[in-house]
């Protein structure tokens, strides 16, 4: 499979299904013999020497990192980079797709927060709502809707194998992988 190259960068708040979705996509292409990696957010983030946090400046940092260890898995004959990361400001997602393009494919998962806090595998919603945690994107910081998302997928009542059927469909009918 050398030579074809994409990124998937799958954008949601916490708790939408990004990581979710982003194995069975990656189990799916591993098997028919693509060379695929997941590179999650959290991941970066809790592995560098650096102590980033969830400030702006930390967010765009981290993805802009995320972006430019894309191209470098590139040159490694990777054909499908799954990047689920909460990815919250519009202005940092383009300039990630400026890095990337035209490998850069983004999807957005939207989903209520009413799904978000029952489902809350995290716990950080409750943390949240008892004062424990600050910052938490979308309760009290913003999760900017992208504005040129190449799919969307509603989570809310969606099951996860018609959520990556979706995916799939999306990949093959723009070429993004065969």
């Amino acid at each position: 499979m050398k030579g074809l190259f994409s990124v998937i960068w799958i954008s949601g708040m916490s708790g939408s299904g990004k990581s979710t979705l982003a194995n069975y996509v990656k189990d799916v292409y591993q098997n028919k013999g693509f060379r695929v990696r997941i590179i999650d957010g959290d991941d970066v983030r809790d592995n560098d020497n650096e102590k980033l946090n969830f400030s702006r400046k930390d967010v765009e940092f981290n993805n802009l990192r995320i972006a430019r260890l894309c191209l470098e898995l590139k040159e490694k004959d990777f054909n499908l980079i799954l990047v689920p990361v909460i990815s919250p400001y519009d202005d940092v997602r383009k300039k990630t797709r400026s890095l990337l393009d035209p490998y850069y494919n983004l999807i957005y998962l939207e989903t209520s927060i009413d799904i978000l806090k029952k489902r809350d595998t995290k716990g950080l919603y409750k943390k949240a709502k008892e004062g424990l945690i600050k910052g938490l994107t979308g309760v009290d910081d913003p999760y900017e809707i992208p504005e040129n998302a190449d799919l969307i997928i509603d989570t809310d009542g969606i099951s996860v194998s018609d959520a990556v059927r979706d995916i799939i469909i999306h990949l093959k009918n723009n070429n993004l992988i065969k």
